[in-house]
C-alpha cells in the first residue's frame, strides 16, 4: 500500500469526501516522515506538530459533516519561510534579521488557510533568497533527498527537499530568476512560476512570484485554484480570472514548440541534460507537435547588467545593518553584494535596463511558436556544501539562463522531470508560455506527464 504521507493532494481530498481517511491520520504519517528524514535534509523552520494535528481534528470534523472550508482541506502543507504566516517570525534565511513575529499571513499562507490547508512547518532558505542553494547562515544545511551529498536547490530548497522527501503533497516556494523551477528540476518535482501578477504576493517585486512545488502537475493545478484568489495587498497583481485550472485534458498535436537549447550565456548543457530535454521533446513531436529550435536570445549583458541591479538592490538593504549583523551575513552573499559599494548610478541604471531587454528578448523569442522547452538546469545537481553550482560569488548567475527571462518577462514556466544522470539524479525539463497562459502551460505539462517514461519511485530513507 501506498504510504499516506505520498498520496496526492487530489488523492486525498477524495478520500476525505468519500469518509476513506481522516486528515488527522494523513497529518500523523506526514509528521511521522518528516521526523524520520529532519535530521538529514533539514528542510523544516517553526516545524509545529501539535498545532498541525489540531488543524487536521477540527478539518476531520468540517469532512465529517460534508462541509469543508475549501479545495484543500485537511490537506498538509508546507510554506516557505519569506512567505509571512502570522506569529512566526520571518528570518529570510540569514542570521543577520532580527526574529520579530509576522503581524500577518501573506496572501499565500491566508489562502491556504481559508481553504483548509493544514500548514505544519515552514520550508528553509538561503540568506535573501538570493543562492540556487540550501546553504544558509541561519538554518542548517538543507539536502537533496535523491543524494544527500548532493544540493536541492534553491532559493526554494527546503521546499524541494520536502516535497521529494513526501512531506505531503503540497508545497509553496518563491521565484526571482528560478528559485522555484531549479530546485523543482534538481529535485524531481513539478514547479510552477506562475505569470507575473497571476498569484498574489506581499511584497510585490519585480520579478518575483510564489508558486506551487508539488509532485504532480494535477496537485499544481488544484493548489493553484486556491493561491490565485484576489488579495488586494499585491499592488501588481492582474485582475482575478475564474478559470478552470482542473481541466488538465489536452492534446498537444498541432501545438508549435521551441526548442531552446543554447541560452546565449552561462554555464553549458550538458551531455545528459541535453539527451534528456532531446527526448522530451521527441516525446511531444511523437505526439503531435511541431518542433522547431530556437537560437539564442540572452546576451551576457543582460545577466552581467541584471547582477549589477541586483547587488545594488542587495547593498541598500544591507548597508544600513549596524557592522554586527552585517558580519552575521553568509559570506558568499555578503562578498556577492558589498562589491556594488562603488557602483556609479550609471552603471545600476544600465543594469536596470536590462530586465526590459530580456523581457523584450523572450517575447520576441515567443513570437512564433506557442510554447518554449529548455532544461530548467545546464546540469544536474551539485555538491550541498556549494552556495552555486560554480560557488564562486562573482559568477553567481550562470546556471539560471534558461529560467530567469521567464520572471523579467512575465511568462508562466515551469519545470517537470524528464529524466536521470547516470548517478540517478534528476533532470528537469522547463516549460515557457505565453503571457498569461497559465493553464495551457500546466496542460502541456500535464500532457508531458502521461506520455513520458515511467518515473523513478521518490527517494527513501536508508534503513
Amino acid at each position: 500500500m501506498t504510504d499516506l504521507a505520498d498520496l496526492t493532494a487530489v488523492e486525498l481530498v477524495e478520500a476525505y469526501r468519500a469518509r476513506k481517511l481522516s486528515p488527522v491520520e494523513v497529518i500523523d504519517a506526514v509528521i511521522a516522515r518528516a521526523d524520520a528524514w529532519e535530521p538529514q535534509l533539514n528542510a523544516l523552520w517553526a516545524y509545529d506538530p501539535e498545532t498541525a494535528r489540531a488543524s487536521a481534528r477540527e478539518s476531520e470534523a468540517r469532512w465529517m459533516k460534508g462541509d469543508p472550508l475549501g479545495a484543500i482541506d485537511g490537506v498538509p502543507v508546507t510554506i516557505k519561510e519569506n512567505i509571512a504566516t502570522k506569529g512566526t517570525p520571518v528570518p529570510l534565511g540569514t542570521a543577520a534579521v532580527t526574529l520579530v513575529p509576522a503581524a500577518a499571513d501573506a496572501p499565500p499562507a491566508a489562502r491556504t488557510r481559508e481553504a483548509g490547508g493544514v500548514i505544519f512547518a515552514k520550508t528553509t532558505m538561503p540568506d535573501y533568497g538570493m543562492l540556487s542553494s540550501g546553504l544558509s547562515s541561519f538554518h542548517r544545511l538543507a539536502r537533496n533527498p535523491w543524494d544527500l551529498s548532493t544540493n536541492p536547490g534553491g532559493s526554494s530548497a527546503g521546499a524541494g527537499a520536502a516535497a521529494a522527501a513526501g512531506y505531503g503533497p503540497l508545497h509553496i516556494g518563491t521565484d526571482i530568476g528560478g528559485s522555484i523551477r531549479l530546485p523543482a528540476g534538481w529535485c524531481g518535482l513539478v514547479g510552477l512560476k506562475p505569470s507575473a501578477g497571476r498569484l498574489p504576493i506581499d511584497p510585490p517585486f519585480i520579478g518575483r512570484a510564489a508558486g506551487p512545488m508539488t509532485r504532480t502537475v494535477a496537485d499544481t493545478a488544484l493548489y493553484m485554484s486556491v493561491l490565485t484568489k484576489p488579495d488586494r495587498r499585491d499592488t501588481m497583481a492582474i485582475p482575478y480570472q475564474e478559470l478552470d485550472w482542473l481541466n488538465l485534458a489536452g492534446s498537444v498535436k498541432g501545438l508549435k514548440i521551441g526548442l531552446w537549447l543554447e541560452a546565449g550565456f552561462g554555464q553549458a548543457v550538458g551531455a545528459e541534460t541535453l539527451a534528456a530535454v532531446q527526448g522530451a521533446a521527441a516525446v511531444l513531436a511523437d505526439a503531435g507537435a511541431t518542433i522547431v529550435p530556437i537560437a539564442p536570445f540572452l546576451t551576457r549583458t543582460m545577466i552581467d547588467g541584471l547582477d549589477r541591479f541586483w547587488r545594488a538592490r542587495g547593498y541598500e538593504d544591507v548597508s544600513r545593518l549596524p557592522p554586527e549583523q552585517q558580519a552575521k551575513i553568509l559570506p558568499y552573499i555578503f562578498n556577492w553584494i558589498v562589491s556594488a559599494k562603488d557602483f556609479t548610478g550609471g552603471e545600476v541604471y544600465t543594469g536596470f535596463a536590462q530586465i526590459e531587454a530580456m523581457r523584450n528578448a523572450l517575447h520576441g523569442a515567443l513570437r512564433d511558436v506557442d510554447f518554449i522547452i529548455s532544461p530548467t538546469a545546464p546540469e544536474p545537481s551539485y555538491p550541498a556544501e556549494w552556495a552555486s553550482p560554480f560557488n564562486d560569488p562573482q559568477r553567481p548567475f550562470e546556471h539560471i539562463a534558461f529560467t530567469v527571462s521567464a520572471n523579467m518577462g512575465g511568462q508562466p514556466a515551469l519545470s517537470i522531470n524528464c529524466g536521470y544522470s547516470s548517478r540517478g539524479l534528476p533532470i528537469g525539463l522547463q516549460i515557457i508560455g505565453q503571457s498569461f497562459d497559465d493553464l495551457g502551460v500546466l496542460r502541456v505539462a500535464h500532457a508531458f506527464e502521461q506520455m513520458r517514461a515511467l518515473s523513478r519511485p521518490w527517494p527513501k530513507l536508508a534503513a
